[in-house]
């Protein structure tokens, strides 16, 4: 199967060279492992380090889950960029608002990305499954709606448990707790997209 139109995820953090270039790109090859070229993922910065490569801790992980650090180049978030995409996935509460901020009508395309792995979980465990007839790329493009519809089955114990902490300019404890709270919400998301794809 291969789609015209990739279902374009975006990824979201401050400065686009800790956490959103992670998510990016191992959302990225795991995205591609379950449908080459049905997706595309890319990341910005709320108040990006524009021009940047990945931080070398941050790369590190990437090349620990499989995924390539290279060729990225940090940029900034703006409204255009937002408007190309299906599903916002931020790292923390703060970035989400600074979508909406940028773009109120991208409200329920834009979750913080431990939320959402929370979301689609809930949505198996329903069994909300869509229609047989509709294809993966629409599937994915109403999958935001689907999600929100079970937003209050997964609210956060506290706020914190919805970011990824930021370990900018810190040691590397600091980047194995992002790894810590990052993974387990990307490995989520791969196995719902694995399941909507057998479904």
């Amino acid at each position: 199967m291969t789609l015209l139109h990739p279902v374009r995820i975006l990824t979201v953090c401050t400065g686009n060279i800790c956490r959103s270039p992670v998510a990016e790109r191992l959302l990225q090859a795991g995205l591609d492992q379950v449908l080459p070229g049905g997706f595309e993922v890319r990341s910005a910065g709320t108040r990006a380090m524009v021009g940047n490569p990945i931080q070398p801790l941050s790369a590190d992980i990437i090349r620990r889950y499989g995924g390539t650090p290279d060729d990225f180049s940090s940029r900034q978030l703006n409204q255009n960029i937002l408007r190309e995409s299906d599903l916002v996935l931020t790292m923390a509460s703060n970035h989400r608002g600074e979508v909406l901020q940028l773009d109120p009508s991208m409200l329920k395309r834009t979750f913080t990305i431990r939320e959402f792995a929370r979301m689609v979980t809930a949505l198996e465990a329903r069994g909300n499954a869509s229609p047989s007839d509709t294809d993966f790329a629409q599937l994915w493009r109403e999958l935001p709606a689907r999600a929100s519809s079970v937003r209050h089955l997964v609210l956060a114990a506290q706020a914190s448990d919805n970011d990824v902490a930021d370990p900018y300019k810190q040691g590397a404890e600091a980047y194995l707790r992002m790894e810590d709270e990052l993974a387990p919400a990307i490995l989520r998301i791969l196995r719902h997209a694995r399941l909507s794809l057998a479904s």
